[in-house]
């Protein structure tokens, strides 16, 4: 399966889950600390349109950032939360339909454009699929409604867990965890959040 087909399956997992939850619901907290419902679901709805803008670099070579900048993301964030539970449900299923059109619009060519993600790295535009994938994926759980990792197809889950421990091992992390996932460790080292 491709990215690009985690990416459709990890947004119809999200969608679901935010479907089943009545309005109410996305007021109480999600399994993010410091977040409700609502912040996931805003956070979600502007990565959609955050990663609109790459996939129209990769299109038009004019340079379009996910992100002025960290205060643009924490702001549309904040003020999402402030929606409508409805207006809120609405945006996110739009922007989703949104990025999944813009996606199948953009010509075979354009995928090896180069973009920079929030992060300052460089990527070919054919790691938009697999950035989505994660963003629906990971926080269709973070929902804390009923959906699961297990709930994701297998090589989804193998691939989060290649990039968590890529990033970790990265941050100083690697003997403690090559040490625990060979079985030379009693328990997991402490390696804090991942992005």
């Amino acid at each position: 399966m491709t990215a690009r087909a985690w990416m459709d399956e990890g947004t119809a997992l999200f969608l679901s889950t935010l479907d089943d939850l009545s309005d109410d619901d996305l007021d109480a907290p999600s399994a993010l600390p410091g977040w409700t419902r609502k912040h996931l679901v805003a956070h979600v709805h502007y990565n959609a349109e955050a990663l609109r803008r790459l996939v129209s670099w990769a299109a038009t070579g004019v340079e379009n950032r996910m992100y002025a900048g960290p205060e643009q993301r924490n702001a549309e964030i904040e003020a999402g939360a402030l929606l409508p539970a409805a207006r809120l449900r609405e945006m996110a299923h739009a922007s989703a339909a949104a990025l999944a059109a813009d996606m199948d619009a953009l010509p075979e060519a354009a995928w090896g454009n180069p973009v920079v993600t929030a992060l300052g790295r460089t990527v070919p535009a054919a790691e938009t699929p697999w950035m989505r994938t994660r963003e629906v994926s990971i926080h269709a759980v973070d929902l804390a409604a009923g959906a699961s990792f297990a709930d994701l197809p297998q090589e989804v889950n193998a691939a989060i867990a290649a990039d968590a421990l890529a990033t970790h091992a990265a941050r100083g992390h690697a003997a403690d965890l090559a040490a625990w996932l060979t079985g030379r460790a009693d328990r997991a080292p402490a390696v804090g959040s991942w992005i």
